[in-house]
């Protein structure tokens, strides 16, 4: 396990500093070790208090730690005095620390200040040279280089100036750009882009401190710097989609939403193949249309096909019997998807469907079952969605579910020139999808 050394303030509402680097150090397996170097008092809408720690027992927790358990990467986050500055530009020159994630943290979520101007200039002249990689946001970068910083050719430019400060690597975090969160690394020859897609949410308390902490664990064990980054953003991206709604301002970041969703992938694999069994036993197959079937299932926070599992190559028949061509995965479908994303924007608790053969006898057989049955007309679809290739089903589910004021069990068409008719069924979970599909079968 490594070991991984946080020097950096408490927040007391437990989003930033060193509780948010604490959690992410230990979520990515590693060690973590702490300095504390000032106490806030602070929660999610803003800094109300910051008492620094004295030098002499900054120091000590230096010595403390280093003499007896050593180090193999470190970060810094809030340093707000100059003689804090230079006490831990020595301690790092000291116990010869090379792996460092120097994390220039200048002002709050909030807007309060957390670095004064002349710790700022000592930042700049005493630990940038002693960095293997400094993370600025573009604020920070405006400060560290004296120059407007607000596009992605001014990030670049911005990069590489400080590189010529003395860090080895420079990460130019892109979270006030309009438009995607472009992050960019500058390894001293090439500037690398790391984007991602923009999330709406008031939730990013503690960010800096999360991606941080996140690369200098993944640097300590060794892993290549653009690698670590990569990581780091996905990781840090996660965590920003499932911030926690907490408090009355700014939530904080969900370090721990990276392994949740893990979790969930694996559950909902387990999910999909235990269903998938159960179909493949009952003879079913006269269910599936000449186009195939498929099953779909997705995550609980879905946004895109990518987080919806499917069968690649669909459902055949053989031999009276539905059989996967393979093994369920993410992003196998986008039809299938398109239906259940829609779905799950009015009732989230909709996350699987499936499409079967239409025959007048199956909506009978339907009705019978007591199941909540609806269609559309691909006659009246508008000729601009006709146009997009898979549109229609992402259309047709929407217009139903606008008509009935929910999702129903059923949802048919009866197709048109070139297209087959077809029934999807809807359900919470695979389980009860598959559960349908076999009393229809059944009743066929």
């Amino acid at each position: 396990m490594k070991r991984i050394l946080t020097v950096a303030g408490s927040d007391s509402g437990g989003g930033a500093g060193i509780q948010a680097d604490l959690k992410t150090i230990a979520l990515l397996g590693g060690y973590g070790m702490s300095v504390v170097t000032a106490l806030t008092a602070q929660n999610t809408t803003g800094v109300h208090g910051v008492h620094e720690v004295p030098i002499s027992f900054i120091e000590q927790q230096f010595d403390s730690v280093l003499e007896d358990i050593g180090v193999d990467a470190a970060k810094t986050g809030m340093l707000s005095s100059p003689e804090i500055v230079k006490l831990v530009a020595r301690k790092l020159r000291q116990y010869r620390i090379e792996m460092l994630v120097l994390d220039p943290v200048m002002i709050a979520k909030s807007g309060d200040p957390l670095l004064s101007n002349e710790a700022r200039e000592t930042l700049r002249r005493e630990l940038l040279p002693l960095a293997y990689i400094v993370t600025p946001n573009l604020p920070e970068a405006e400060v560290l280089t004296g120059k407007r910083v607000r596009t992605l050719k001014e990030m670049k430019e911005a990069a590489k100036g400080i590189h010529d400060m003395g860090a080895r690597y420079v990460l130019v975090k892109g979270g006030h750009l309009k438009g995607k969160a472009v992050d960019i690394l500058y390894d001293g020859r090439e500037a690398i882009a790391f984007p991602a897609t923009r999330v709406l949410t008031k939730n990013t308390h503690g960010t800096g401190c999360t991606y941080s902490s996140a690369i200098a664990t993944l640097i300590a064990d060794e892993i290549d710097i653009h690698e670590a980054v990569r990581r780091a953003k996905v990781f840090i991206t996660e965590a920003i989609v499932h911030g926690i709604s907490i408090g009355k301002g700014h939530g904080p970041t969900n370090p721990y939403a990276h392994f949740v969703k893990e979790l969930e992938e694996y559950k909902a694999l387990k999910a999909m193949e235990a269903a998938l069994e159960e179909l493949g036993i009952a003879k079913v197959g006269h269910l599936v249309p000449e186009v195939r079937s498929n099953l779909g299932y997705a995550l609980s926070f879905a946004r895109g096909a990518g987080e919806v599992l499917a069968v690649p190559g669909r459902i055949t028949e053989i031999g009276g019997r539905m059989v996967p061509a393979s093994r369920p995965t993410f992003g196998a479908s986008r039809h299938v998807a398109r239906i259940i994303l829609t779905a799950m924007a009015h009732d989230s608790s909709i996350r699987a469907a499936m499409n079967i053969r239409y025959t007048s006898q199956i909506i009978s057989v339907c009705r019978r079952l007591g199941l909540r049955i609806a269609s559309f007309d691909r006659g009246e679809e508008p000729k601009g969605v006709k146009e997009m290739e898979g549109s229609t089903l992402e259309w047709g589910t929407k217009r139903v579910i606008d008509e009935l004021g929910e999702v129903p069990d059923i949802i048919y068409d009866e197709g048109e020139a070139g297209k087959e008719p077809m029934v999807r069924i809807l359900g919470r979970d695979p389980e009860e999808v598959v559960a349908k599909v076999l009393a229809i079968g059944k009743g066929c």
